[in-house]
């Protein structure tokens, strides 16, 4: 496995594995440690870098699985013709993947970002495979009614955001440097971050998943967000965690709203000076947060 450049073995020292996919394509993820699984999924334009810092600290007591999704991160980004880049494709992936590995239950799920909807339809296709679920800055749902659709991500799904994300890598870059606020990354942590989204071409998943978001009844993924949604309450008895940066400009107040309106139960923690990135942002935190959790 070859890391791209701009990322070390010291920021990530960890010996990926790779399954094929219909189609050929190879999705490549962390596999470490034993006992019960905590499988982690990423949103967009971050990867299972993401993830480094509390995989290290779990994989003592738990098999922990931490994918690149499809055009993300170590994985192969190939073109339309070859992968759909679409939601449902995404939740089969996943699947795909934990059937492939003999990961059925008792599963503690964590979500971030993009990781969120695709995770959250995976645990309602399947809640008797899942233990418990950590929340951390996503949705599972449509916008909130109160939320506005931001300005950035509807420029990204322009003709002159297309240009700026695969042209100039916009979307990971910005990302990296507004999404923590507590602790603003340095130029080593933005480089890894964006490594891998280093051409035109391997930038096009941090396009497509914006383009994915549906915002109507005609679009691909209006379906499978729908079902999500409604089949949250399968989901109801489990187990709930959430750690929110309430600084993150999309996944904000209003999404955690909406969590908790969902899931009464759950035991919610608020960072008010925190971003997007919330791990990198409160690391020691969240991650002793996570791991009482999982006591």
């Amino acid at each position: 496995m070859t890391l791209p450049e701009g990322v070390t073995t010291e920021l990530y020292p960890f010996t990926g594995k790779f399954i094929e996919l219909s189609g050929g394509v190879k999705l490549h993820y962390l596999d470490e440690g034993s006992g019960e699984p905590v499988v982690m999924l990423h949103g967009n334009p971050s990867w299972s870098f993401y993830y480094r810092n509390l995989l290290k600290e779990l994989r003592g007591n738990h098999r922990v699985i931490v994918p690149d999704h499809i055009g993300c991160g170590l994985s192969d980004k190939p073109g339309d013709d070859k992968y759909p880049y679409t939601l449902s494709r995404r939740v089969d992936d996943v699947e795909f993947l934990l059937d492939g590995i003999g990961v059925k239950e008792n599963i503690t799920l964590v979500v971030h970002d993009w990781g969120g909807m695709i995770g959250m339809s995976y645990a309602v296709r399947h809640p008797e495979r899942i233990k418990k679920l950590v929340i951390l800055n996503t949705g599972a749902f449509f916008l909130p009614a109160a939320k506005t659709f931001p300005f950035a991500l509807w420029l990204c799904r322009t003709p002159l955001g297309e240009l700026m994300i695969r042209g100039g890598n916009a979307f990971a870059r910005a990302a990296a440097w507004v999404g923590c606020k507590r602790h603003p990354m340095n130029s080593k942590l933005r480089d890894a971050y964006v490594a891998p989204y280093n051409s035109w071409q391997n930038r096009i998943a941090t396009l497509r998943f914006v383009q994915d978001i549906p915002l109507k009844k005609s679009e691909h993924s209006w379906d499978t967000v729908r079902d999500t949604q409604d089949n949250l309450a399968k989901l109801a008895e489990k187990p709930m965690l959430v750690c929110w940066g309430l600084k993150d400009f999309v996944f904000d107040e209003h999404f955690l709203r909406e969590w908790r309106l969902r899931f009464p139960d759950a035991q919610v923690h608020k960072f008010d000076d925190c971003g997007h990135y919330i791990l990198e942002d409160a690391a020691e935190e969240v991650i002793a947060l996570i791991k009482n959790f999982l006591q």
